[in-house]
């Protein structure tokens, strides 16, 4: 996805206050299997993604729970270090290789303090960022897991052909047997 669009979609800025921020936004490549945000580090960065496909995931009893999927348009960036300066809970994972727009979170701290628009944008992402997390946590504590692969298969059916299914099963709650019994049962 075009960098202007991921922009544009969060908040539309005039011109200049764009410019400035695409001044400081780099586009980088990484292979497949790369790991951006390791659990308990601090990270300095925010990743857009131009093109491929992310998941977050933690540990829990040696096992990696998949709790989010990032795909072309999407931010890539943990919230705590982000907004807290803190070390996150999360290991973020390319499950494709990506190409990335990316910002150190420095930068954005310091348009934010000298471009009003450019802090207004901010605003709006962490806002949109908030009401996804918000989003996902409804559908995890809310809906049955035939519902949540339902939905999932409505927003975004393309995951299914591009992620593993182990992945899926892990974002769903779900063990991978479960998920093909549902599978096999809705087609």
């Amino acid at each position: 996805m075009d960098l202007d669009n991921i922009i544009d979609n969060i908040y539309p800025l005039p011109e200049q206050s764009k410019a400035l921020l695409k001044e400081r936004i780099y586009e980088i490549t990484y292979p497949r299997a790369t790991i951006l945000f390791k659990v308990n580090r601090i990270a300095s960065k925010v990743y857009f993604i131009k093109k491929g496909i992310v998941r977050a995931y933690a540990n829990q009893n040696e096992e990696e729970i998949t709790f989010w999927f990032g795909k072309e348009g999407d931010a890539v960036l943990s919230m705590k270090n982000y907004v807290e300066d803190q070390k996150g809970y999360e290991t973020i994972e390319l499950l494709e290789p990506c190409e990335l727009y990316e910002i150190q979170t420095e930068d954005l701290r310091a348009l934010y303090n000298n471009d009003i628009q450019i802090a207004n944008w901010g605003r709006k992402f962490a806002e949109q960022e908030l009401v996804k997390i918000e989003e996902r946590f409804i559908s995890r504590q809310c809906r049955t897991a035939v519902e949540r692969y339902k939905e999932l298969l409505n927003n975004d059916a393309d995951l299914l052909q591009r992620v593993q299914l182990i992945h899926i099963a892990s974002y769903l709650g779900i063990t991978p047997v479960s998920l093909s019994r549902i599978r096999a049962e809705l087609k």
